[in-house]
């Protein structure tokens, strides 16, 4: 375990604007484009989003015409994915390996609810922070934990996280966020290149605290689905 540093008075104040506009986030629901490649393989989808602190997500893959194609909950420490088409399920604990299989992005729910929301708090087994000098994205927080290494580039007036880096196992992902003229969240660009995965994330008609009921992340997988383990 790293040990604990001191945190200076810079860094510190960073922190408490991280932490403040993380906590003003409850709930996030919009249309996403979204664009995976992982290897060789590509994926294309579009759907509705929903995410809720801290930590639940629901993703409905639409198709055309008629029911959704595809719906991935995580929600209380698990994850279920149904695919329609082959009317099967895939259920499991919900953590970094799951979610990639389900997702290809290797996150645990809360850091996977703080990509998707640009929303990032400093983790609570905080070891060390380091506020380091601007560079093309701006200033940025080095943030090391029990749990990884991340940095956090931010407006250091509003707390707005601009670029969010994750080092270590799993992987390590870059992500760049994108924001219109006021500051509202249209979507971001994610880089692992270690995991050979790149891809987008477009929002559309995107809305935050509009209130979304806790049951919209439960999923009941249709009776005669064939039902296989995640693990």
């Amino acid at each position: 375990m790293p040990p604990q540093e001191p945190v200076g008075a810079a860094a510190r104040r960073a922190l408490t604007l991280l932490a403040d506009r993380s906590s003003e986030f409850t709930d996030l629901r919009a249309l996403a484009d979204i664009a995976l490649t992982r290897g060789r393989e590509r994926q294309r989808l579009r759907g509705v989003l929903l995410v809720k602190a801290p930590s639940s997500i629901r993703f409905e893959a639409l198709a055309p015409f008629g029911p959704p194609i595809l719906l991935v909950a995580i929600h209380e420490g698990r994850v279920t994915a149904y695919n329609a088409v082959k009317n099967e399920a895939h259920v499991g604990p919900a953590n970094a390996e799951t979610v990639a299989k389900v997702l290809g992005l290797p996150l645990n729910p809360e850091d996977l609810v703080a990509a998707l929301t640009g929303r990032v708090a400093p983790p609570p087994d905080l070891r060390s922070a380091e506020l380091l000098p601007p560079d093309d994205a701006g200033p940025s927080l080095s943030l090391v934990s029990v749990g990884g290494r991340q940095r956090v580039w931010l407006d250091l007036e509003t707390g707005t996280v601009r670029q969010l880096e994750i080092f270590g196992s799993p992987f390590n992902a870059l992500i760049k966020y994108r924001r219109n003229g006021t500051g509202v969240l249209t979507g971001f660009d994610l880089e692992a290149a270690q995991s050979y995965v790149t891809g987008s994330i477009t929002y559309q008609n995107l809305v935050e605290g509009g209130g979304i009921e806790e049951e919209r992340f439960t999923v009941a997988v249709p009776k005669g689905a064939k039902t296989q383990s995640i693990r």
